[in-house]
């Protein structure tokens, strides 16, 4: 196949595709992680797109790029910088360039490289490898563009469907380089076509001419690549997205809970995909309702689990504001309600499609009164499965509703997953009124050990109680106004979150001597993971504490903090869980690191951030 051209044997490699919004660089990405995953690899992607719903062609404004970062071992984040970079127009090259490595191959569709293409670039001569500072030598300039005309001249599709076929022929050359198997994106095209089988025959035979014009001239690069495949533990894997394991880990909570799932939400971006896939589910007991706003997407779950069902609702961060009066209700009626942030960059619309930590606080405290809520902060696209479970399980056992705060990041992004046999996972055991509380069942009678209240569903015979957002009565359930008994139910809601119990937090890395702790939370797990390693190869002792259970804290969380000497917290917002740990942990005051640029952190800034902590000042 590569007969006279070096094969490279890394051990990981960064791909990037980009073009305009409408050329399919999602596609072509999911496709080269999903074969990726497929043949053994580790993966992670990150999709980076704007949201404009479409901007103008060529534009500067409108580039869309999909980052694949495959790997023999573990891939924790997209990559810093990419090996192989993909720019289907001029715009692309000059927007996306400076995510490449000074050594990457750079593979263009020279016909989208016009005069009036590099004028809307902003290039200022037709010089264009020049102006960027690019050796000519690393470009593979195909005419992309050309030869897929030729390519479909006699598939019978009009101008505008062939020219969306581009992106397949640029995979075609990527796969070539990285010797994945054609089959397999023959299979993935296929099963995404399965309704337009002329569609998808004519994307494969794009992708093929793709495949051998690469193989044919080498493609004027100086070597290919060979990732090792496999995975450290045997099973069936799949390329999976944040919001797709989201969704997957409701249906597998409301299978081990025996109750029927049902999800009422209003789209937003990032967080409508989970509900598209569970609305594909209804053979599998999932209902879903779209409703006309937020606070009717949130009361209708309530609704739901006023009547015995696994309620869920989803949204974003401007949608958490919208249904804090209705998570309200929920926290005074002590029903069980999971809760999905998907945080997007803000404040109000602010940055639709790019991820931020922003949103941390307004779940804890943005609601009026003193109404505790657990929170759960998955730590990457697979973990979102598991989270997702766990806050099912912790919401139908501990009677309360609670967060599941994910991001865009993690949400639109996907890595290899084990499909895990359910059977092993812990069964979720709903706390329903016992049989013996028929005929006096008091609708806030606890459990002495939880502290949960039982939960009743109407039309039980004996069990006849009123719910509402008024104060009731601790021993009758009627409403009151009395200030003792105020006091009371206060303080008994906080008590119940505050027993859930959690796992400890997990110190990785150098835990017994480490000179710097690196803490965060959430999906900026991978970043911080790989920063750590890269200082302890520097010969730097460093070690990581990352949170996945933000309430109630791991009972350790003052304990690890406290042992180390420096300490730094480094998240995607102006420092929101520094603060909330200085208010939890007497006298803990912490380094900061804060970014808020919509974008997942450079591995490299955070290890000359983290760096320059641990080097004594001179003063």
């Amino acid at each position: 196949m590569t007969e006279g051209l070096e094969i490279k044997e890394p051990e990981q490699v960064v791909v990037r595709f980009s073009g305009d919004s409408g050329d399919g660089m999602q596609l072509a990405g999911t496709i080269f992680s999903t074969v990726s995953a497929i043949e053994g690899n580790d993966i992670s992607t990150f999709p980076d797109y704007p949201a404009d719903i479409r901007a103008p062609q060529g534009s500067l404004t409108g580039v869309s790029g999909y980052q694949v970062h495959i790997s023999e071992d573990e891939a924790l984040t997209p990559g810093d910088l990419c090996d192989v970079l993909v720019a289907m127009n001029a715009a692309a090259l000059k927007t996306q360039y400076k995510y490449a490595k000074p050594q990457a191959t750079i593979i263009i569709d020279v016909d989208d490289f016009g005069p009036n293409d590099l004028r809307k670039a902003e290039f200022k001569t037709d010089d264009y490898l020049g102006e960027l500072g690019i050796d000519p030598d690393r470009v593979v300039e195909c005419p992309i563009t050309g030869f897929v005309k030729e390519v479909l001249k006699d598939s019978g599709m009009d101008n505008k469907s062939v020219l969306k076929c581009r992106n397949m022929f640029a995979l075609g050359i990527v796969c070539w380089l990285f010797g994945r198997k054609r089959q397999l994106v023959a299979d993935f095209l296929r099963k995404k076509f399965a309704r337009k089988p002329k569609l998808a025959e004519a994307n494969i035979k794009v992708v093929n001419a793709g495949y051998d014009y690469g193989a044919n001239t080498h493609a004027s690069v100086p070597a290919t690549y060979r990732i090792e495949s496999h995975h450290k533990k045997p099973g069936r894997y799949i390329d999976i997205t944040g919001n797709k394991a989201t969704a997957y880990g409701l249906l597998a909570a409301a299978e081990r809970s025996r109750l029927k799932l049902f999800l009422g939400s209003y789209p937003i971006t990032p967080a409508t995909d989970i509900l598209i896939e569970l609305s594909k589910h209804r053979s599998m007991g999932a209902i879903t309702m779209q409703c006309e706003d937020e606070l009717s997407a949130c009361a209708s779950a309530i609704g739901a689990a006023f009547g015995g069902a696994l309620a869920v609702t989803s949204t974003s961060g401007p949608g958490i504001c919208l249904k804090s009066e209705a998570m309200n209700l929920a926290v005074m009626d002590e029903l069980p309600l999971v809760v999905i942030d998907v945080q997007r960059g803000g404040p109000s619309t602010g940055l639709p499609t790019k991820g931020e930590q922003t949103d941390l606080l307004q779940v804890l405290f943005g609601r009026n009164g003193e109404s505790p809520m657990p929170v759960i902060a998955p730590t990457g696209p697979t973990d979102c499965f598991y989270s997702t479970y766990m806050a099912c399980k912790l919401a139908v056992e501990h009677m309360t509703p609670i967060v599941v705060l994910s991001d865009a990041y993690i949400a639109n992004g996907s890595a290899a997953w084990r499909l895990p046999n359910i059977a092993e996972w812990p069964d979720i055991e709903p706390h329903l009124a016992p049989e013996a509380q028929k005929g006096h069942y008091n609708p806030y009678g606890r459990d002495p050990e939880t502290g949960a209240r039982y939960w009743a569903v109407p039309g039980q015979e004996g069990f006849m109680h009123i719910l509402g957002g008024l104060e009731k009565d601790n021993a009758t359930g009627s409403i009151s106004n009395n200030p003792e008994n105020h006091q009371l139910m206060t303080r008994l809601r906080a008590e119940k979150v505050a027993r859930i119990p959690v796992p400890d937090v997990r110190v990785i890395g150098d835990s017994e001597d480490a000179e710097l702790l690196i803490v965060g939370f959430g999906g900026t797990y991978g970043h911080l993971c790989t920063a750590m390693r890269e200082l302890r190869g520097r010969g730097h002792r460093v070690a990581l504490a990352h949170f996945k259970f933000i309430n109630p804290l791991p009972a350790n969380t003052a304990e690890v903090l406290r042992r180390y000497p420096r300490v730094v917290v480094a998240e995607q917002n102006m420092g929101q869980f520094a603060g909330y740990l200085r208010m939890k942990i007497d006298g803990f005051v912490p380094l900061q690191y804060n970014e808020v640029k919509g974008k997942p952190f450079v591995v490299s800034e955070l290890v000359a951030a983290f760096e320059s902590m641990m080097t004594p000042h001179v003063v």
